[in-house]
């Protein structure tokens, strides 16, 4: 039964997230407008986050109800049932049977406990809190991985997210000074030159039938690499937010998808209907309407739009459902070496459906990229191995006590 949910898991991670690929990259070229005689960019990340967002909260709405039987109630499908889940130190001391005592004072009179906290400070409010920071974080990273299109081909984005490692160890290495086992620093420096050669070894425009940028300066390059960094730092805050979830919450998957697809929805809303200046990449549009009306009215004058807006959305609404299912009952590890080969697959897939020319240089950069992740990800494999081993070791020591 393992292994068959195990390669059900698989299969829908491959299927669904590399047609998301193909929707992604079709989504950041011209559409075609209704009369013929234009073709535009569709620039709206935020109105994408809104469908993309919709169609995951209802998919992990249906998938908590199939799961969660009738009998439950509203709260404990939602995984808000969490008064109890985590622990806090207070004045009042705990009698030996488990039971709250009243606290004593050193004069005799006797204090009452302290009433729990409500409202925000709840351990219901902090876990909504914690759902609100992830869905912020995507909410401001998806804008930038849209954007860095419009100066870097989509196999460089996609080599480019794939090392998410490089930026946070540079960055404990400058901040505070911390030292890392020495196959890192070979990993980093696998995935920098590998990504260097990979960069300028090519000469293809970032997005075909565009005539904004007739070729792929160096200059431009460093702008559409710049956002990816942004992008990678914002998703490697929802991870660690999501770590620390997990961590002290008693909740699936499945209920945080829930949450954080509905925060950002809301985020998303709120953002594309506020009549909001130009801010560049943040908020593209520069006419008086909000953001929200100009995508509505792109969509309207480039029909052609929305199949690949509704590919986009519903691959991505079924592929959060794999993936949770992935790391609640397989471990974070399966869930990136199935991340990082689905990755690898995913540059080639864009390379054959969009018909991207890469140079020999290219594959030679690409190929150290993926060696150096595949590195780590072996080290860590080998590392929970050995803890495992270790753990069964004393696990036998005690029952022979």
């Amino acid at each position: 039964m393992s292994i068959l949910r195990l390669g059900l898991c698989v299969s829908g991670v491959y299927a669904m997230f590399l047609l998301w690929a193909v929707a992604q990259e079709r989504l950041s070229v011209p559409f075609q407008s209704v009369d013929g005689r234009s073709a535009d960019r569709f620039k709206s990340a935020l109105f994408i986050g809104i469908c993309q967002s919709c169609l995951g909260s209802l998919a992990a709405l249906i998938y908590i109800y199939m799961r969660g039987g009738h009998g439950s109630s509203f709260c404990s499908l939602l995984g808000l049932d969490v008064d109890g889940s985590v622990t806090t130190s207070g004045p009042s001391e705990q009698k030996a049977d488990g039971s709250q005592g009243t606290n004593v004072s050193t004069n005799g009179h006797v204090r009452k406990p302290d009433t729990a906290p409500s409202g925000w400070r709840s351990p219901r409010g902090r876990l909504l809190q914690g759902y609100l920071q992830c869905s912020l974080f995507i909410t401001l990273a998806a804008p930038f991985g849209f954007a860095s299109l419009s100066h870097i081909t989509y196999p460089t984005m996609v080599l480019a997210k794939s090392c998410k490692l490089v930026p946070v160890m540079i960055m404990n290495i400058i901040l505070y000074r911390r030292r890392f086992a020495p196959h890192k620093y070979l990993v980093v420096a696998m995935v920098t030159s590998g990504i260097t050669l990979f960069m300028f070894s090519g000469k293809e425009r970032p997005s075909k039938g565009s005539s904004e940028l007739p070729s792929q300066s160096p200059y431009a390059q460093l702008i559409g690499i710049a956002y990816v960094l942004v992008d990678i730092f914002l998703d490697g805050a929802v991870n660690s937010t999501q770590d620390e979830i997990f961590l002290r919450y008693k909740v699936t998957g499945q209920q945080m998808m829930f949450w954080m697809n509905i925060f950002s929805v809301l985020l998303n809303l709120i953002l594309g209907t506020l009549p909001l200046p130009y801010i560049p990449v943040l908020h593209p549009s520069s006419d008086a309407r909000s953001e929200l009306a100009s995508a509505l009215a792109f969509v309207r004058e480039h029909p052609s739009i929305v199949v690949p807006l509704l590919q986009f959305s519903l691959t991505s609404a079924l592929g959060q459902l794999f993936i949770f299912e992935t790391l609640q009952h397989f471990g974070s590890l399966t869930l990136v070496t199935i991340t990082l080969t689905r990755k690898m697959f995913t540059m080639i897939l864009s390379v054959v459906v969009y018909s991207h020319w890469l140079t020999a240089g290219q594959w030679v950069g690409a190929t150290i990229v993926f060696a150096g992740i595949s590195v780590e990800a072996w080290v860590k494999r080998k590392d929970v191995h050995a803890k495992r081993v270790v753990e069964e070791k004393e696990k036998a020591k005690i029952k022979t006590l």
